[in-house]
């Protein structure tokens, strides 16, 4: 299991449902894309850091090993404004005016964004939340696809981790040339258990009845008015504190 989807499934708001937790992560993610880059998503990224911190317990360290991909993509995206191709002396690279501000920008507004999602993710299971899109409008079969590409994505990681043991236990990581020759044989046995656990898991859904829709039970939870006021409230109060600091900044 990941450790996104593990500290989901501990959570402390496991038992709230899906919508008061989507109003509070897409919310802020909503701001931080909606938002001037100064001070509104700055004000968004330590309101999701709050929030992930405190009321959702989140510890740190697992909260960082989670950040630091999209933060690296959002690093990357942000280091592209501060060139420009070509300009006016013929050189081929050169500092593309206000690159540093725009950069600036870019990476504020998209590092907060991503906490936004992350207050979503680490309080809601996917198991928990994909039932539900039925209900939501999506089509049966989309959500079913889904449910079994999430479970086979498990399994698929489960037998890499499996695999790559079985090969350091081997002395397959010994050298360059054997760490080649174990990836190599890594991707095709993945490859052919991908396929195998895919004709097993048809065959076991036709042995038992499948029609065409997967039915999962779900912890009956409903919308909290209370949490989802706060959470509106909470948005609120950035937007108000955006308009107000920036009026003075100005």
């Amino acid at each position: 299991m990941l450790s996104i989807d593990a500290a989901a499934h501990g959570s402390c708001w496991r038992r709230r449902h899906p919508v008061d937790k989507a109003v509070l992560g897409f919310g802020l993610t909503l701001l931080a894309v909606v938002l001037p880059p100064w001070p509104g998503a700055l004000l968004v990224l330590v309101t999701a850091l709050v929030v992930l911190l405190g009321p959702a317990r989140v510890p740190a360290g697992r909260l960082w090993r989670a950040y630091r991909a999209p933060l690296g993509f959002c690093v990357t995206g942000a280091a592209t404004l501060l060139v420009r191709v070509g300009g006016p002396d013929g050189a081929v690279l050169g500092p593309a005016p206000d690159g540093a501000l725009r950069a600036g920008e870019l990476l504020l507004r998209s590092s907060a964004a991503s906490l936004g999602v992350l207050v979503f993710a680490f309080t809601t299971p996917m198991s928990d939340l994909l039932p539900r899109l039925v209900r939501a409008g999506v089509p049966a079969a989309v959500v079913d696809v889904a449910v079994v590409t999430y479970r086979m994505a498990f399994l698929l990681l489960d037998s890499v981790r499996q695999v790559r043991q079985a090969q350091a236990a081997r002395l397959g990581q010994r050298t360059r040339a054997a760490a080649w020759r174990s990836l190599g044989g890594l991707g095709a046995t993945a490859f052919v258990r991908a396929f195998d656990r895919a004709g097993r898991l048809q065959s076991g859904l036709a042995g038992r009845g499948y029609d065409g829709t997967l039915r999962v039970l779900v912890p009956p939870t409903r919308v909290s008015g209370g949490f989802v006021g706060a959470s509106v409230a909470l948005l609120t109060v950035i937007v108000v504190l955006d308009a107000v600091l920036e009026g003075r900044l100005s």
